[in-house]
């Protein structure tokens, strides 16, 4: 049994999707209060809550985190809330735990290729503060902590987003685009904790760094951005400014991105990323840039909103109401327009055309899809239907009928 907190949240999702399209048992914590099949009823602010959550697990994959600003959720959360975790993991006797963290803690940069043990953590901000401190209490019971970089794909609200509100404020190349970071597409991050989860090796307690390990760089990312229609032209074409420029058409233009969130995006910011890898025994993918097409729609229909949902750029105006919503799946019929959830949002409209595959779909008849398959339905994919067709999904599968192509 594989017991999972945050399986709800951007990254967890789809760490659950990846386990359960494995065929793997998982037991999610939920903060509902009604839980649904297959999670368990409880809160990290509530330790009392957490008792026998742990209890038969064989892996605890600690994916909760709070990123906000608020010093006092994130220490209940990120501090206290994982420490509490981590004590009834150590009571129910579970042989591996993973819990991702952070690069954010090694602070301002510039930082070029740092291994683990290379750079002193110095957080400046409550989130990167209090999640480093967490750490402490997963080392203390011989846990293993992901240090993730800049996350993208499907249901990224923070890095992309933010990016498209800077480029909105200085619409131009930053410092020739030259800045080196590292990032992480969701679906290769699932796959990483997946498989450090199940694999028959052993898992060095320790810390790792959990980018891919290519950096991207800042200009190639911008210029791809630009490709699939989420900036308005690339940034070429609004010439090159030097750091200090940008940061004062930052500071002469309203919006969400701070100069040190500025600086984490477009500046040097990468780590030496293989051994996770390694020890996971799966290929790291072809990266973000690779990965970016899955989640352009996404991205194109954000905009600049920040993950408060403060807006620098407007989302695109379409979207439609969700249509029958039963006991947590979903149905979508022709004759309209929907955004809806399975899994991950799944847009489908009606006469339209395909965007992205769908593995394992054909023409005729109803086709299971397991959800958060590469490239697959949980991994948010727009689908056309003709008249009559329909979509229905629900925990572990999504379902496409005769008229799609995909």
């Amino acid at each position: 049994m594989i017991v999972i907190s945050g399986g709800t949240g951007f990254v967890g999702s789809a760490v659950v999707r990846r386990l359960l399209g494995e065929g793997a048992p998982v037991r999610v914590l939920s903060r509902g209060g009604r839980a649904r099949a297959g999670e368990v009823c409880g809160d990290l602010g509530d330790p009392a809550s957490l008792r026998g959550l742990c209890d038969g697990a064989t892996v605890l994959l600690s994916l909760a985190s709070y990123v906000g600003g608020d010093e006092r959720r994130c220490d209940s959360v990120n501090v206290r809330g994982t420490s509490a975790l981590m004590a009834e993991a150590r009571r129910a006797g579970v042989p591996r735990i993973v819990h991702l963290s952070t690069c954010a803690v090694y602070g301002p940069g510039p930082h070029r290729g740092a291994g683990v043990g290379e750079l002193a953590p110095a957080p400046v901000s409550a989130a990167s503060r209090s999640r480093l401190a967490g750490e402490a209490s997963v080392l203390a019971v011989g846990g293993t902590v992901l240090r993730a970089p800049l996350v993208t794909g499907y249901g990224d609200r923070w890095a992309v987003p933010a990016l498209v509100d800077a480029f909105r404020r200085v619409p131009a190349g930053w410092g020739g685009g030259s800045g080196l970071a590292s990032f992480v597409d969701v679906m290769d991050l699932a796959r990483l904790v997946a498989a450090l989860a199940v694999t028959p090796r052993a898992v060095p307690a320790g810390v790792l760094h959990a980018g891919h390990p290519e950096p991207v760089r800042n200009g190639a990312l911008m210029e791809a951005l630009a490709a699939y229609g989420v900036l308005p032209h690339a940034p070429d074409a609004g010439g090159s400014l030097a750091w200090e420029d940008c940061l004062a058409g930052l500071r002469a233009r309203p919006g969400w991105v701070s100069e040190r969130q500025f600086s984490l995006l477009a500046g040097d910011m990468w780590y030496r990323s293989d051994r996770a890898w390694e020890l996971a025994g799966i290929d790291p993918g072809p990266g973000p840039l690779g990965r970016l097409g899955v989640a352009a729609g996404w991205y194109r229909a954000r905009g600049g909103v920040s993950p408060e949902g403060v807006a620098g750029v407007r989302p695109s105006p379409w979207k439609a109401p969700v249509v029958g919503v039963v006991a947590g799946a979903v149905s979508v019929g022709a004759g309209g327009s929907a955004s809806v959830r399975v899994g991950d949002p799944v847009s489908v409209r009606a006469g339209g055309s395909a965007s992205g595959l769908v593995p394992g779909q054909r023409r005729g008849g109803w086709r299971a899809v397991p959800a958060g398959v590469e490239a697959g339905a949980g991994a948010g994919v727009g689908v056309g239907v003709g008249a009559g067709a329909g979509v229905r999904g629900g925990v572990q599968q999504v379902e496409i009928r005769a008229g799609a192509l995909a």
